[in-house]
């Protein structure tokens, strides 16, 4: 009797209790299955192309037209599903773009349609009013075409790093960047010798160690009046070589060497494609492996005659009164070859893909929107900017990635 009671709770957990389970979600799954009607419906489109705007027996389409002329609006007419004339009706179209910019647009009979009488500028981002009369009545309708924009709240942007920068004119300077190493100028070396033979009784200076000009750097006994007569440092500089030590003979040898480090010579090769292009007096951003900080100079002149592999050595010289710096440092250098002013320029780190157009992003309150540009010549971190944009313009330099993903995401169409 108890396997039998045991036998039918375990087929009403097995069978039955599934079953009131599945009546109670099927409520929900109905209700997840109608979720895609409620979106908004795509807008109808015409014939031409266009979207499609009723009101009752009366309905445009409104197209923009860009076969072989710049974007403009065309437009078709019908009554009760018959063509209308466009000469029969009066039709005025206002985009309100991002800032409150607005373009109105007039029309003209051309053919069965009207055309407009102006060109539709990218973005196509904006909230279209249209107004039509016919036989005496009027028309309106207003809906939001926006493509390639967002809006991201202040705080979120200043977490994600999205910085703005006004669109101004700026200064390019363009470089070209050449690698080489660094050595010592000339004279950075003097030997140091005794000007009679004789016994080394001191030296106290040694190997790598730094002296100034008029530092004793050694005592020598003579052989002939021995008398003892003093070394002085002839300049400033490091003991780059020890050849004696206390107790020899001097015996008309070197006895250091010392080596001026305060300055250095970058020698940077340029080759025959850009070698008229660089002159002597033009700026030079130096950098150097290893350490983080530029450095500025001026090219000096060049080495006569050229490397086996064509290239000219030319020279830069760099303070190293930090003693940071030591001969045979790899460097790159970006000569300046040329500089110019532009009237609108945009950092490059700005820039991003849209569709087939390189744009920026402008921000307007809390709302981001693309910028198509024409862009002109290229200069370190500067874009030349010929058409797009306009100066005052506020627009993101740092982290745009951010707005294209948010765009991106939003799945903002083109509409045409």
């Amino acid at each position: 009797m108890r396997n039998l009671t045991m036998f039918r709770r375990a087929f009403y957990y097995l069978l039955v209790y599934p079953l009131m389970i599945g009546a109670l979600l099927l409520p929900l799954t109905a209700t997840a299955a109608m979720g895609p009607s409620d979106e908004k419906a795509e807008p109808e489109k015409g014939p031409h192309g266009g979207r499609v705007l009723r009101d009752g027996d009366f309905a445009i389409e409104l197209a923009i037209f860009e076969t072989g002329v710049p974007p403009e609006f065309r437009v078709w007419i019908t009554s009760n599903g018959q063509p209308v004339s466009p000469a029969a009706v009066d039709l005025r179209v206002r985009l309100t773009r991002l800032g409150d910019v607005v373009d109105d647009i007039g029309f003209r009979v051309e053919g069965d349609y009207l055309r407009g009488d102006t060109v539709i500028y990218e973005p196509h981002s904006f909230v279209v009013t249209v107004t039509a009369e016919y036989e005496g009545e009027t028309f309106r309708w207003q809906y939001d075409n926006l493509e390639g924009r967002t809006r991201i709240g202040g705080s979120v942007a200043d977490a994600m790093g999205v910085a703005t920068e006004t669109a101004a004119g700026a200064t390019l300077h363009q470089t070209i960047r050449v690698y080489g190493k660094l050595t010592l100028p000339p004279r950075a070396t003097r030997q140091i010798q005794a000007r009679f033979d004789g016994v080394i009784k001191t030296m106290p200076v040694s190997l790598g160690g730094r002296v100034e000009q008029g530092q004793l750097l050694a005592t020598i006994e003579s052989n002939e009046s021995l008398k003892a007569f003093q070394i002085l440092a002839p300049m400033d500089g490091v003991i780059s070589q020890q050849f004696a030590s206390p107790g020899e003979m001097s015996a008309g040898r070197t006895l250091l060497e010392i080596t001026r480090t305060d300055t250095l010579v970058a020698e940077l090769a340029v080759y025959p494609m850009d070698r008229l292009r660089v002159k002597a007096g033009v700026p030079v951003t130096l950098t150097f492996n290893g350490l983080d900080q530029a450095r500025t100079s001026m090219i000096s002149g060049s080495r006569i005659g050229a490397r086996d592999d064509q290239a000219r050595l030319f020279l830069a010289e760099i303070s190293n009164a930090d003693g940071v710096l030591s001969e045979g440092l790899f460097v790159t250098g970006d000569i300046e070859v040329d500089s110019f002013a532009v009237p609108l320029a945009v950092k490059r780190s700005g820039l991003q893909g849209f569709r087939d157009f390189t744009v920026v992003y402008v921000k307007v309150g809390e709302d981001y929107e693309v910028r198509m540009l024409e862009l002109g010549r290229e200069a370190g971190p500067w874009v030349e900017v010929l058409g797009g944009l306009e100066p005052g313009a506020r627009y993101v330099t740092e982290n745009s990635y951010v707005i294209k993903a948010d765009i991106e995401k939003s799945g903002a169409s083109h509409d045409h």
